[in-house]
């Protein structure tokens, strides 16, 4: 490649430099130690150099300097990893520059020109080239090591990479880490020793930084059961967040199958930069703390002062801003923050230049002003363009007479809200939906009523008066310290439904998509599917006791909410204790209030919690565990096993204590999960043990203390609560409260925030990330258990074995989606199907693996045969093929009997497998399942099933998610149980082309073979003697019948290299065929045959070569 010119004052420094080539103004350099004559000390010793050291004058083994007769400079103006690479390059420069430099008349003209060019030629390069970043030729340098030492395909994209140690055994080794797309490089070159290590991320299991008294800060990384130590980093802490991130991108784009499509930055594999990934990780955590929609990207930021009124100080903190959000947060972020919709901002003021001000005015008389902004200027203009405001005076005022029309409309609007279905045009099938909380309706509050309860009720909402008075109210108000004081003491009824839509953000996703709900409940009316089907049976599960779903309103309610949310998010769909959840959430909000509150929970603030694998709970349990090793020493002395705080703990995060509390009491946790998010959960579940630590540490086993627990949640109680008894939730544990006196819940909560309010969500959001790899691994480990239990029982592979050929499989289907995000692997993988479905294989992937492990050497990538045998064990016909048809199929290659053997490749010549004569066909049509039906033929057959654009067909009922036919599950079961085994009288018989086609097979497998010439002779007998059969029998029912001449060479065997084969008679006429029995029995007179299908082969050998090479064939 061409560098930048780079100034060289020793033409052969060291002498580590050979002369290749040369003339008056260039000249070719080899590195020692690479090539002819390079071995020896001066090669190792060079390459140790290469290895350690950053230096362009030793990454490539050739070079190109650039000199002058009259000069001792010299310019290093290229580098090459081949002698013919570096040569391109040299024959360049003879065509193009050297003609042009005789012209010249000084030296430093003629050197000028030449970096002129070469730094023209680099900037061609740079526009198409994917691989630069901050310093361009650095990267270059390193990009081309990267390609050099790790052979990886030329798609894969190097992010960055380090200096650093890696410690294998006690041992350092100084080297070099680079970190791509998928993997995790690491090179070292010490003496001769070569360490190379190559880990794809999708296997790692644990990435955390650590210390010990050896070293002081390193970073531990566990794949296949091993640790792996890089320490010496100059940047260690970038270099974890970059690993870090690359790792959860990892696990997201291949486990959750998340296309990233809102962000282009990670939307496609071969472009992700650590610019783009920084990008991506700022986004999600302004996201995150400030519970906006997912579809924000943080755009500018800006440090700044803010005048809050309250406290009449200037708050110091960043300015933030993205597509449609302006929001603000104090230095720590706890002190205040706020956050400014872009439809709520009516003016910004013309920017101060004294104060450097900026003066936004929002909706409800509010200004907002921010002092000490560097940029201010720009920024009033982009805030001015985004909320479409215009900066003349002309266009103000007519700006203002708008607003006031609007605020006219507002007003009438509020005062008749029946108009409000006219203006928008909502249809009628929209009145069913219930526009006030079920609270409201079953429990309204008596304004009369004078009770203590009620009095303390009135309390808190005029506390929260004084508190909108001072910090506003709605989606601009200002959210302080103060504000978590009153959610500590508790929420009025009367606000709490308010409140909960401001503080989780779902505010903001009602108010920018009017209708939407209404439009998912009249397109989800009606429909029949697997989480219907599961919402029905749990609507009356969801909180029985209270009034208000013991009637009519409440579950139809329930209902719509539920279907909404399963027909907007079908990945999710419905997963038990939602319902419970959802049934809190119309108690205190409106039914479309509750739906965004419900998206809220289930995709921003408890992100994969509902699913069938729970993953996202399963996380934030080993969070939990973390949390008690830190705060709770006494009770990790004398209870060694925290696991079983993690099973006892799982309803806890699933249905935020609903489960286990009182309702009364419950609502006021949902409070502070709605503020603080799954901190407060975390908070809590600390305190909880923390209030019943010495009871746990005398307990004799589980049971005790999940009793000593239940017996403490039945003694919370709600002192303040306004509910009348009809209302209150009963105790769901003992009702003996004799050893435990009542808990006031108010009071759980402040010494949860006392004790432990110092966790800080950073740390939470860390450790989150850094579990759940381990998790995912765990699930996944699991996941292989129980599919090679069940595909044991099917095949006489050893379950060791098949956990070898599990791990070939799922590497298979991985590889195949590291470089795009469309294979059909990566779109049709669900991992709410069954185990067996979890990983499947196109045709493509099936291939390549299969031509790895097939016992005889007739299955190549491009063999019409392994597209037979896929389409012989794609049972469904979906185009994809999963690990127990895999499985099955090697099992009756390896281990089936020579009948089996046999009648596998009697059915590879029957349809669906062969459909056709393949004497016209050179090579396989279909090398993946694409839509054209010509490549396929056996799909174009099925007349059931509509082609989708990417060819796989939707056959399966799981698959499609949409309308699903319960009768074609009850059917497809029934099938399976009365499946019988099928017997060789089961075949149908082979005709003409089919038998000369597997005539033809059976001599590919013998192609190589040491008795070779005699098994082609024993096919040769066999199909001779089989003809005569038949010729015979046709004489006996159709004498003097007309015979048809069959053409020599496609009876022939298709190698021509083969030994000469002997003549096959002439067949019969074109309708002639053969029953399996008839082969059978002829090929068993063969001893050749029988004993080359007899004699075992070891595929324990297949299994490695195809190991250590099936990246390699995936780069082929």
């Amino acid at each position: 490649m061409w560098l930048k010119p780079e100034e060289i004052l020793l033409k052969n420094a060291l002498k580590l430099w050979v002369t290749e080539k040369d003339n008056e103004y260039f000249v070719v350099q080899r590195r020692r130690g690479y090539g002819e004559g390079g071995g020896g000390l001066t090669g190792r010793l060079v390459g140790t150099l290469d290895a350690v050291l950053d230096s362009t004058s030793k990454v490539a083994p050739f070079r190109i300097l650039h000199h002058t007769p009259d000069s001792q400079v010299y310019w290093a103006v290229a580098c090459g990893v081949t002698k013919e690479e570096i040569f391109q390059h040299w024959d360049w420069l003879q065509q193009n520059i050297m003609r042009t430099l005789s012209v010249f008349d000084s030296s430093e003209d003629i050197t000028s020109f030449v970096q002129g060019k070469i730094r023209g030629l680099i900037a061609e390069e740079g526009k198409t080239s994917h691989v630069l970043e901050d310093d361009p030729e650095k990267f270059r340098e390193a990009y081309l090591r990267f390609e050099n030492w790790f052979a990886l395909p030329p798609q894969e994209k190097l992010v960055t990479y380090y200096a650093c140690s890696y410690w294998k055994g006690k041992v350092p080794c100084q080297g070099w880490l680079y970190l791509s797309t998928n993997f995790l490089c690491f090179y070292s070159y010490l003496l001769g020793a070569e360490v190379k290590l190559v880990i794809s991320w999708d296997e790692i299991w644990r990435l955390e930084k650590t210390s010990n008294v050896i070293l002081t800060e390193s970073v531990h990384v566990v794949a296949h059961g091993e640790d792996h130590y890089f320490s010496m980093l100059l940047h260690l802490n970038e270099t974890f967040v970059i690993m870090e991130q690359l790792a959860d991108y990892s696990v997201k784009r291949l486990f959750d199958k998340e296309a990233f499509e809102s962000e282009r930055a990670l939307s496609d594999p071969l472009q992700i930069t650590k610019r783009g990934l920084e990008a991506h990780a700022k986004s999600e955590q302004f996201r995150t703390f400030f519970r906006l929609p997912k579809e924000e990207n943080l755009l500018e930021v800006h440090e700044s002062f803010l005048w809050v009124p309250s406290s009449h100080l200037n708050t110091l903190g960043k300015m933030c801003l993205s597509e449609n959000y302006l929001c603000f947060a104090s230095q720590d972020g706890s002190q205040c923050h706020i956050i400014v919709p872009m439809r709520e901002v009516v003016n910004v003021e013309k920017p101060d230049s004294g104060s450097r001000a900026l003066t936004v005015y929002v909706r409800g008389k509010r200004a907002l002003r921010f002092t000490e902004v560097r940029d201010y200027r720009r920024l009033a203009t982009t805030v001015r363009d985004r909320c479409g405001i215009s900066a003349s005076p002309q266009h103000s005022a007519s700006a203002e007479v708008i607003r006031g029309e609007c605020q006219s409309l507002i007003n009438h609007f509020e005062d008749n809200p029946e108009d409000v279905t006219l203006m928008v045009g909502q249809k009628d099938g929209s009145k069913a939906v219930s526009t006030e909380a079920l609270m409201t309706v079953f429990h309204p509050q008596d304004v009369e009523n004078l009770d203590p309860k009620m009095l303390k009720e009135k309390m808190k909402e005029q506390s929260w008066n004084i508190h909108f008075s001072e910090y506003g109210r709605g989606t601009c108000m200002f959210f302080t310290r103060k504000t978590r004081d009153l959610i500590v003491r508790g929420v009025p009824e009367a606000l709490r439904g308010e409140l909960w839509m401001l503080f989780s953000g779902a505010v903001n996703d009602m108010a920018t998509h009017p209708g939407y709900y209404t439009e998912l409940v009249e397109q989800s009316l009606g429909t029949s599917t697997l989480a219907t089907e599961e919402i029905e049976r749990d609507l009356h599960r969801s909180l029985p006791d209270h009034p208000a779903f013991q009637s009519d309103t409440g579950i139809s309610a329930l209902r719509r909410v539920l279907t909404a949310y399963a027909c907007r998010n079908p990945k999710i769909g419905y997963c038990q204790a939602m319902n419970i959840l959802t049934s809190v959430l119309l108690l205190y909000a409106k039914e479309e209030e509750a739906f965004w509150l419900l998206v809220a929970v289930c995709e921003r603030m408890l992100p994969d919690y509902f699913n069938r694998r729970i993953i996202g709970a399963l996380v934030d349990q080993a969070v939990f565990e973390d949390l008690i090793r830190e705060n709770l020493p006494q009770l990790v002395e004398n209870m060694t096993d925290l696991s079983f705080f993690s099973s006892v703990s799982l309803s806890w995060f699933l249905t935020l204590f609903i489960s286990v509390l009182p309702i009364e009491s419950a609502v006021n946790v949902v409070d502070c999960f709605f503020y603080d998010g799954i901190k407060a959960i975390l908070q809590l579940g600390l305190s909880v043990l923390d209030s019943n630590v010495e009871a746990l540490i005398s307990c004799h086993d589980d049971a005790e203390a999940v009793t000593i627990l239940n017996k403490f949640f039945d003694s919370v109680t709600n002192k303040d609560s306004p509910l009348p008894p009809t209302v209150q939730q009963a105790p769901v544990g003992n009702n003996d409260k004799s050893t435990h006196l009542n808990v006031d819940i108010s009071e759980l909560i402040r010494k949860a925030y006392e004790k432990y309010g110092n966790i800080r969500s950073e740390e939470v959001e860390s450790s989150r990330k850094r579990n759940k790899l381990f998790v995912i691994q765990t699930l996944e480990d699991t996941t292989k258990q129980n599919v090679i239990r069940v595909v044991s029982q099917e095949v006489k592979f050893p379950p060791a074995q098949l956990d070898e050929l599990y791990n070939l499989f799922k590497r298979q289907h991985f590889l195949s989606c590291y470089w795009t995000m469309k294979s059909p692997a990566l779109v049709h993988h669900d991992p709410s199907l069954a185990y067996l479905e979890q990983y499947q294989l196109g045709f493509q992937q099936f291939s390549v693996l299969f031509s790895l492990l097939e016992p005889w050497a007739f299955c190549t990538n491009k063999s019409t045969l392994s597209l037979w045998v896929f389409r012989l064990i794609d049972e469904n016909q979906d185009g994809l093929v999963n690990f127990k048809e895999f499985c099955c199929a090697l099992d009756h290659l390896y281990c089936g009997s020579f009948t089996n053997k046999l009648k596998f490749l009697f059915k590879l010549h029957l349809p669906p497998a062969f459909t056709g004569s393949p004497l016209h066909v050179q090579e396989p049509r279909v090398p993946n399942f694409s839509a054209a039906t010509e490549g396929a033929p056996h799909l174009s057959r099925i007349p059931d099933f509509d082609l989708p654009e990417d060819g796989v067909i939707k056959k399966s009922p799981e698959r499609g998610r949409g309308k699903v036919d319960l009768q074609a599950y009850l059917k497809q079961w029934q099938n399976e149980i009365l499946r019988k085994e099928e017997t060789i009288k089961d075949l149908p018989r082979i005709n003409q082309a089919q038998f000369i086609q597997f005539s033809k097979t059976l001599y590919n497998i013998f192609h190589g073979d040491a008795a070779e010439e005699s098994l082609y002779r024993a096919v040769a007998h066999v199909t001779s003697l089989l003809l005569r059969m038949e010729e015979a029998g046709r004489r006996l029912q159709e004498p003097g019948g007309a015979r048809a001449a069959l053409p020599r060479s496609d009876a022939a065997s298709p190698r021509e290299a083969g030994p000469e084969l002997p003549e096959l008679p002439e067949p019969p006429e074109p309708d002639w065929s053969f029953s399996f029995e008839q082969i059978l029995a002829s090929l068993l007179n063969e001893p050749a045959v029988v004993g080359f299908f007899e004699r075992p082969v070891d595929i324990q050998s297949k299994v490695i070569r195809a190991q250590a090479a099936q990246l390699k064939q995936a780069i082929g």
